[in-house]
């Protein structure tokens, strides 16, 4: 289960793997290369509320961008176990993804009641006094998990739901501009049995 560190409100997972700033050298980069035992990997899964976790791997580098930030770079890799959103089978996905992050020291907070632009960047993080390797590994696998995992040759297929005596909603009632054509008809209709009423 994710904890809140004590005090401080930060989001921590099961795996960590935490390096303190003031350490980090800013001369030259300092690499680094994750590779979660088979506990850790199950408890992760379990984290993430999949199956399995076979294998996860996070290498990279980080460095120092002027005297006050830090990048990230790195390539994840993985192979998980989801289940089909069809068949609920599980599905293998063998994830490849490299990763950019960037802490700063001086990134705005949002505050209440005030209109600050925030970065478009959506790697940028503010810069505290430790990096988490781990916890970056674990959201960067949370983002590239498949939405919708599905077995081979599994397809959705169409199912319509309306109450007694209703027509039930098809796929080509659902798109754009559908109502409005509706619609049109509608008052299309209305116009023409005032015409016949005259």
């Amino acid at each position: 289960m994710s904890t809140d560190t004590p005090g401080t409100g930060q989001h921590t997972t099961k795996y960590q793997h935490i390096l303190r700033v003031a350490d980090l050298s800013t001369g030259s980069a300092t690499p680094f290369e994750l590779i979660p035992t088979d506990a850790e990997c199950k408890a992760i899964a379990a984290e993430l509320g999949i199956p399995a976790l076979r294998k996860l791997r996070f290498k990279g580098t980080l460095n120092a961008r002027g005297k006050t930030d830090w990048q990230l770079k790195a390539q994840l890799g993985a192979t998980v176990v989801q289940d089909c959103v069809v068949t609920l089978d599980p599905v293998t996905t063998r994830i490849e993804d490299p990763v950019s992050r960037r802490w700063v020291r001086d990134l705005p907070e949002l505050e209440a009641g005030d209109e600050i632009e925030m970065p478009d960047d959506e790697t940028l993080e503010q810069l505290g006094a430790e990096i988490d390797l781990g916890e970056v590994m674990i959201e960067s696998l949370a983002l590239a998990l498949p939405m919708f995992p599905r077995a081979e040759g599994a397809e959705l297929d169409q199912t319509n739901f309306a109450a007694p005596g209703v027509a039930p909603m098809s796929d080509e009632d659902a798109r754009p501009f559908a109502g409005l054509s509706a619609l049109r008809d509608q008052l299309a209709g209305k116009s023409d049995s005032s015409d016949d009423a005259e």
